[in-house]
């Protein structure tokens, strides 16, 4: 196997198992296990420590998979599956992070920011699907499988997106159906939680 590969996977996977939903709720004194989901994501984030703090871990989340990305793409600019295996180690490092325990977030933050990093425009259009799916149906996990359709539908019609990326952005969109898989379960019974506020 090929050792950069190797190792540019597993950093990525090192920096992507960082959770920052976790650090800052036991900052606050907060057990984040013990809310709503339980999930070290941004939303559950939001909900344990305010709207505000929950935007914030979303942006580290992001930054936690765009920087590494960046940084491979900067140093192997020769050879684009470096920075995409980065990118799946962050993204599978967010979903199964080694210092908790394997159990993290659904991904979505992490996987905006290392596929903004590699596709920029493509991703950006693919959010147009997920933020609007957000704002008509008022549920996040429902942007969010949005998202997991929109962003390999864009990334595979978007001209000069090199195939490795393509192919990333299919498993990671088709992976996010398996890490919602409980939101799934709660919208078929119209259980899942809304962003509305209830009247």
């Amino acid at each position: 196997m090929n050792t950069t590969y190797l190792l540019s996977a597993v950093s990525g996977y090192l920096i992507g198992s960082i959770s920052f939903a976790l650090l800052l709720a036991k900052l606050k004194g907060i057990n984040l296990r013990e809310v709503g989901s339980g999930n070290l994501g941004a939303t559950n984030a939001g909900r344990a420590l305010g709207k505000k703090l929950g935007v914030v871990v979303y942006w580290l989340d992001m930054l936690k998979g765009a920087l590494p990305v960046l940084a491979a793409k900067f140093f192997f600019s020769d050879d684009i599956n470096v920075a995409v295996l980065v990118a799946a180690g962050a993204y599978l490092g967010h979903i199964w992070p080694l210092y908790s325990k394997f159990c993290g977030g659904k991904g979505v933050a992490t996987l905006s920011g290392v596929l903004l990093t590699l596709a920029p425009l493509p991703t950006l259009i693919a959010g147009i699907a997920f933020f609007g799916t957000v704002f008509i149906s008022g549920t996040m996990s429902v942007g969010s499988l949005a998202l997991g359709v929109a962003l390999p539908l864009s990334l595979f019609n978007y001209p000069g997106v090199e195939e490795p990326i393509k192919y990333f952005s299919l498993f990671a969109g088709l992976f996010l159906y398996i890490t919602h898989r409980a939101n799934i379960m709660r919208l078929l019974r119209g259980e899942e939680s809304s962003l509305r506020k209830k009247k």
